[in-house]
């Protein structure tokens, strides 16, 4: 089986890279310069349409969409238990995921690039602060569901992941995630995972080749 993550820097793609490395699967992970514009490149858009990452291909068939691809790979190596396997547990894990990508993913887009929500003049400022509104209600219930847990469930599952790239977003626009002490431990125990880890090193080898290419 031929596997092929396509992926770009700082981007929720690293999610996927993340659980693919946990489910120790064999993979191929393809950086994409947004800032050159290959995600819009003829040849992208042609597996791609919406021209946005991640985007998972096994044996040549396109998969887009973070939720759908991590139940993939949860059930692609259902030995590393990427999802609960309790049923109910598992559409509450899945659930989750989709939060993610609702639910706080968009107010973080809003703050990172403000005219694509309102292109008026004066419009930056509200806009982010409207945002960080809405991320500090967002991690204040994602702090109520981790407290006293190390993680979502009972091991570390695939929403994990996902939730672990929100947070490193959300510090990246200097937003107060420590004031949320269980999301923070959260965030500071991924980082300690191997794949994680692993994760960072690879961001930063894609990082220092654009820089060097440009």
């Amino acid at each position: 089986m031929e596997i092929v993550l396509y992926y770009a820097p700082i981007t929720c793609a690293l999610a996927p890279y993340i659980t693919l490395t946990e489910a120790k699967a064999e993979f191929e992970a393809r950086p994409l310069n947004f800032r050159k514009g290959q995600n819009k490149s003829a040849d992208y858009l042609k597996i791609n349409p919406k021209h946005k990452v991640p985007l998972l291909m096994v044996d040549g068939q396109p998969l887009t969409e973070s939720t759908a691809i991590q139940i993939w790979i949860a059930r692609a190596f259902p030995q590393a238990n990427l999802l609960p396997a309790d049923p109910w547990q598992e559409l509450k894990a899945i659930s989750l995921m989709s939060w993610c990508s609702s639910g706080i993913h968009p107010y973080l887009s809003r703050i990172n690039a403000p005219p694509k929500v309102c292109d008026l003049p004066d419009a930056p400022d509200s806009v982010c602060r409207l945002a960080a509104e809405n991320l500090a209600e967002t991690f204040g219930i994602a702090d109520d569901m981790l407290a006293g847990r190390e993680f979502f469930f009972d091991h570390f599952t695939a929403p994990d992941a996902h939730f672990f790239w929100c947070c490193r977003r959300a510090t990246q626009f200097d937003f107060p995630l420590s004031d949320y002490k269980n999301c923070w431990a959260h965030f500071e125990r991924m980082q300690g995972r191997a794949s994680v880890r692993k994760l960072l090193a690879f961001e930063k080898e894609v990082q220092d080749g654009f820089a060097k290419a440009a």
